[in-house]
């Protein structure tokens, strides 16, 4: 009797034991492989506006140390986030600072200028 028990009791521990999970099955398309977002820093030149000549319609920029914005280049105006002008560097250059021509919208001193 005790080794019916036993046998009975090892059977039902192994039956436990031998429980398959299904696998799952593949994800079809684009997103069949899960990828790690892949970060890379905004490396766009900004600068900040120094002076304005509305009458002129020209600014003066001013650059942290590194790349100043080229020549003919256009960039963009913005105040607290939001796009407020358009401008088109003309030179002359000296140091950090370039001088731009205002093609569009009202620029103040102060407001944060990118490439676009």
């Amino acid at each position: 009797m005790r080794i019916a028990l036993g046998l009975l009791c090892g059977g039902l521990l192994l039956t436990g034991c031998l429980h398959h999970h299904p696998k799952p099955a593949p994800a079809s398309g684009r997103n069949a492989r899960t990828t790690n977002p892949v970060i890379q820093p905004d490396l766009r030149t900004t600068g900040e506006v120094e002076m304005v000549n509305s009458s002129a319609r020209f600014v003066v920029l001013s650059f942290p140390p590194g790349p100043v914005s080229a020549p003919d280049q256009h960039l963009n105006v913005y105040r607290q986030g939001l796009k407020v002008g358009e401008l088109k560097v003309t030179g002359p250059q000296r140091g950090n600072d370039t001088v731009a021509d205002i093609l569009a919208g009202e620029i103040q001193v102060h407001d944060e200028v990118r490439e676009e």
